[in-house]
């Protein structure tokens, strides 16, 4: 809506869109849009609307109006389309890998589909609209004021604007504007005025220049990418890391990996769900020599984070096949421009420098757009200047194969399929030459995850054997952990993934829980700790949680007075499960296993103890039968 107000109204105007009622399957967000479009047509407030909103989605070839929640978790697009009757003003998009043929189809698609919502707004306005409020005619002040201003500034301000350097640049035009300013004022000008036109100067020089010439304020043509250069590992202890750099803009991404511990929690208007990607953009004020607040996210950090996010986030590996939370932060060291697209080329390298294997590299490009009646022109790569004095933003990112963000907001009242199909092309051109640069840094995913980075295997146990693994309150799994250093996460369906750094602190947490969900086989010799002592033998801690008795006559070979003799409540030992008595209790046996090397040694000494030492035996449990005394 902001490109529909005319130039010479300031009033502000604020809208607030509630949702009063969601049935969590139908976006509200389009509605909210049509119903902004709705409420400005009929204030009476100068709007050069109506606007129509849709979303878009792609599944198998075919595009799909109004996609529901439900159905957008299977699309293989995600696209928001906004515009009057006459072109398109906004587009928001995530997708997979898209043809740019398929990209712009879709914008028609959604395009034609809103006609309808902009017929009906329109009717409402005929019965319901408010009076129109009258905007002041340009005056005769004004006029005289532009001449003046041209003659004093129009010839210095063109020369500024040939200097490449965005720091002399701007020095030179704030000394020519304060001059000029205050020859104005002393004679009698208002302000504000003189402000604004001198804004309306500095556009119509630049944009004249490159419509007649070609030429832009760097020295660049049209279609040239600003010089690149890239860097990966550029900070030792972090997972990964890179340094991108295009002209006066930079950006350092930082990539680390985290556990499902890590996820952000996200209370959204549909409920809670968790992210295991994360995307964050911060632009400090020194990235433009300014000294300024930090503090909260603002719309832009948000904003420019989001588009990066949708830039990269298909490419991701599946979360099934790399369990990792994955957090990216872009930090801008300088901007003249871009600096989102920076991002999204230093977040895909440093993703790869931290080992996640993307599909493939991905890269962005902003185009910047001068219309004019008389002719157009594309701008690929555009500067701050550029973006702030042209028509259109038009963000596009993607991969060698296809599109997978899409992003534009303009000045205008709308632009036509002919200058989308341009812009897409000349970015696909762009893109393609930025990705072979980034190709001289990293070129693929590493193939192993950063040393300082934790290792997460993934095991799997049986759903009914996880209370065992949590334990009474959490008393196991929080052992488990205090005694390991590793970071497990459990799933309802079984999966549990246990993650370290060090690889003999996950392998020890392993091997416990495996130890805890393992059913004792006959026959196989385990390590375990003596937890109990008596007359009769000795009980054994071994397989996590599980105890077993260790009689007397299987402590040792040879005849055995006290159990003490041989083992005491902490001693380690090796056991070998002989069997199952009739109760499903598990006998365990020391005498058959070397306790120094672990090795099975029945063979040597017998698998059954002699007769003298068959005695002391458990007793009976007292409802029994005594065989002596029925």
């Amino acid at each position: 809506i902001r490109p529909l107000f005319p130039a010479g109204f300031r009033n502000e105007v604020q809208i607030i869109a509630t949702v009063l009622s969601h049935d969590l399957d139908n976006d509200p967000g389009v509605v909210a849009m049509i119903g902004c479009s709705a409420a400005l047509t009929i204030s009476g407030i100068p709007f050069f609307g109506p606007i129509g909103a849709t979303r878009v989605g792609l599944k198998n070839g075919n595009y799909l109006l109004n996609p529901t929640i439900t159905q957008m978790g299977h699309m293989e697009l995600d696209l928001v389309v906004a515009g009057t009757s006459e072109g398109v003003l906004m587009v928001e998009s995530e997708a997979h890998e898209l043809t740019e043929d398929v990209m712009l189809k879709a914008v028609m698609y959604g395009h034609q589909a809103f006609q309808p919502v902009i017929a009906a707004i329109v009717e409402l306005a005929e019965r319901a609209a408010k009076d129109p409020w009258q905007l002041p005619e340009s005056s005769v002040d004004a006029e005289a004021m532009s001449t003046r201003l041209n003659e004093l500034a129009g010839a210095r301000l063109t020369e500024a604007y040939t200097q490449p350097s965005k720091r002399i640049r701007h020095e030179e035009i704030d000394a020519i504007k304060d001059e000029v300013s205050a020859a104005l004022l002393a004679e009698g000008f208002d302000a504000e005025k003189i402000k604004t036109l001198l804004k309306d100067l500095e556009a119509k020089i630049v944009r004249d220049s490159i419509l007649d010439t070609g030429r832009r304020i760097d020295g660049r043509d049209t279609r040239t990418v600003r010089p690149i250069m890239a860097e990966v590992g550029v900070l030792p202890r972090a997972h990964g890391s890179a340094l991108f750099t295009r002209g006066e803009t930079q950006a350092l991404a930082v990539a680390t990996l985290g556990t499902g511990q890590d996820e952000q929690v996200v209370d959204a208007l549909e409920g809670e769900y968790r992210q295991h990607f994360l995307l964050h953009y911060n632009f400090p004020p020194y990235s433009v020599g300014e000294a300024g607040r930090t503090g909260s996210p603002g719309r832009r950090e948000i904003g420019h984070g989001k588009l990066a996010w949708r830039a990269v986030h298909p490419l991701l590996p599946e979360k099934a096949k790399f369990p990792y939370t994955i957090r990216v932060v872009s930090e801008i060291t300088e901007s003249n421009g871009s600096s989102s697209m920076a991002s999204v080329c230093g977040s895909s390298l440093a993703l790869m420098d931290a080992g996640v294997p993307l599909k493939r590299p991905v890269a962005g490009i902003a185009m910047g757009l001068i219309k004019e009646p008389r002719k157009f022109a594309v701008l690929s790569d555009i500067l701050g200047d550029e973006d702030h004095l042209g028509d259109m933003d038009f963000k596009v990112a993607g991969t060698e194969l296809g599109v997978t963000s899409l992003q534009m907001d303009i000045k205008i009242t709308s632009i036509t399929y002919d200058i989308m199909r341009i812009a897409l092309d000349q970015a696909r051109e762009g893109r393609l030459h930025i990705l072979q640069e980034m190709a001289k840094a990293l070129n693929g995913a590493r193939s192993d995850v950063a040393g300082t980075a934790p290792r997460i295997t993934v095991i799997n146990v049986p759903k009914e054997k996880i209370r065992e693994v949590i334990g009474t309150g959490g008393k196991i799994i929080r052992e488990i952990v205090e005694q390991t250093g590793a970071k497990i996460d459990i799933e309802d369906d079984g999966t549990i993934k246990v993650a370290s750094a060090e690889q003999d602190r996950a392998q020890a947490a392993i091997d416990w829980i495996r130890g805890i969900v393992a059913e004792p086989e006959v026959g196989v010799i385990y390590s375990g700790k003596v937890v109990k002592t008596a007359d009769f033998g000795a009980f054994v801690n071994f397989l996590g949680s599980r105890d077993g008795l260790v009689h007397i006559s299987e402590l040792q070979q040879g005849r055995v007075a006290k159990t003490t003799d041989v083992v005491n409540v902490g001693d380690a030992v090796k056991v070998k499960v002989i069997g199952f008595d009739e109760r499903g209790k598990v006998k365990l046996s020391m005498r058959v296993v070397d306790q120094v090397t672990g090795e099975d040694i029945s063979e040597k000494v017998g698998s059954k103890p002699g007769r003298g030492d068959r005695r002391d035996r458990e007793p009976r449990e007292a409802s029994e039968p005594n065989p002596i005394n029925p």
